[in-house]
């Protein structure tokens, strides 16, 4: 059987008014016509369509050439467009839009805004959303990362203590609020760190690297601020954190740091009001 829910690589076997059919396996799979190619080359029979196979509402399995924002078992930041009487629908890149029921929302969704969901197949082999991402993420590290590892991180939601995230799509970590160097947002998606293991086995995250990899990084980019810069910039070691922060995304410590290794390495000189390149 077909995965619903996925992408597939189709052979087109046979033309109809309204659109053609696709082989898979003993089945055969509609893609309207209304989603076919402009070149009829491309759709004649014996070739080959990568389509997105969803269940139509008598629950068919049905193809389009439409490319979702996100598979079954993946997750995704999607913004509401609508509201049922049976949920909220989100806007996932496909015509149809996407059911997010009421018992699947963490917090009541609200039009025009987004949320960090989950895609998966409902009870009724329906494809659906959930907020509730810890019914499906795991949030244990059961030796799946060691400290320290770099990881893709999906900003999931905002609490007192910080910010939870998807880890890899398949884990749920915590990003401290004294982890946050930068300034981060629900929906984006950056690089993260497998933070010290806690007695409880959830996932600690990090932002910052090992600290003397965070300071050749960060000598890397003074290093590169300056070349762009005429050779000089007027943020020294007494400069205001937030301003440092603001064209580094590093705390005044580690900036700090990083100068002093640049000067020691003869790289950089000191001035009143403005550190400088040296120039070989």
């Amino acid at each position: 059987m077909i995965e619903v829910g996925k992408m597939h690589t189709l052979e087109v076997i046979k033309h109809v008014d309204f659109g053609v059919y696709l082989k898979s396996d003993d089945e055969e799979i509609l893609l309207p016509k209304k989603y076919l190619p402009d070149d009829e080359e491309l759709w004649a029979v014996g070739a080959f369509l990568e389509v997105f196979v969803y269940l139509d509402s008598e629950d068919r399995p049905v193809a389009t050439t439409e490319t979702p924002k996100a598979m079954v078992g993946e997750c995704a930041y999607l913004p509401v467009v609508g509201q049922s009487r049976f949920g909220s629908f989100l806007d996932w890149g496909l015509s149809k839009d996407l059911l997010a029921p009421f018992k699947e929302q963490r917090v009541p969704m609200e039009i025009g805004r987004s949320y960090v969901v989950y895609i998966f197949i409902d009870k009724t082999t329906r494809i659906a959303a959930s907020s509730r991402l810890s019914s499906f993420l795991k949030e244990i590290n059961e030796d799946n990362f060691e400290i320290r590892e770099e990881v893709n991180l999906l900003i999931a939601s905002r609490s007192d203590l910080g910010y939870k995230a998807v880890i890899n799509g398949s884990h749920l970590g915590l990003i401290h609020n004294n982890e946050i160097v930068r300034p981060i947002n629900v929906g984006d998606r950056i690089i993260g760190y497998i933070g010290e293991p806690r007695t409880d086995g959830r996932i600690n995250l990090t932002l910052q690297k090992l600290a003397y990899e965070m300071r050749d990084d960060l000598s890397d980019k003074i290093l590169n601020h300056l070349i762009e810069h005429g050779g000089q910039t007027h943020l020294t070691d007494k400069s205001n954190p937030d301003e440092i922060n603001q064209v580094f995304h590093a705390s005044k410590s580690n900036y700090k740091k990083a100068l002093g290794k640049l000067f020691k390495e003869g790289k950089i000189q000191f001035h009143e009001k403005s550190v400088r390149l040296v120039k070989n």
